[in-house]
């Protein structure tokens, strides 16, 4: 399988509502580079790319007229993408300056992760995590136990 110098099997492909300034916003909040950027001849992005972390997110602007809608047309979105970073604490900060909306505060998880979740202006959902410790599958699932257990409610 040949896959081009800098991408990965699965590469994420964002349709936004303005996706110049989700571009703009991805620089700012998650220390995007913008690789790419293809303007359409009435101004709208057919396609663009930029770097987060090693990875590579592909945008392009809503085009009704082609099917492709971004998560405020639709009402939402069911994707999430999952980011993992140096200090999620701190990228979490920065997102949040830049415009976007906590959906789950960041904290220590069961499975080893420090982690938060995020919406961004685009409507677009983002789950950012520093992994702080490895733990063996029985672990975890001890883990998980000990957290469903605080979970109940008295009495249930």
């Amino acid at each position: 399988m040949k896959i081009p110098q800098g991408m990965h099997s699965v590469t994420p492909h964002l349709v936004c509502a303005g996706a110049a300034k989700a571009i703009d916003f991805y620089k700012q909040a998650f220390g995007a580079q913008e690789t790419a950027r293809m303007p359409g001849p009435d101004g709208k992005l057919m396609h663009a790319a930029v770097r987060i972390g090693d990875s590579t997110v592909m945008l392009a602007d809503e085009m009704p007229e082609w099917g492709s809608l971004g998560p405020k047309s639709l009402k939402g979105s069911p994707v999430t993408i999952h980011l993992y970073v140096d200090d999620v604490d701190s990228f979490v900060a920065r997102a949040v300056k830049a415009g976007a909306k906590v959906t789950m505060p960041v904290a220590d998880q069961f499975w080893g992760d420090r982690y938060g979740k995020l919406e961004d202006p685009f409507g677009h959902h983002w789950s950012v995590a520093t992994h702080v410790r490895d733990l063996s599958s029985e672990e975890m699932k001890q883990a998980m136990r000990e957290m469903e257990k605080s979970m109940r409610k008295p009495g249930a």
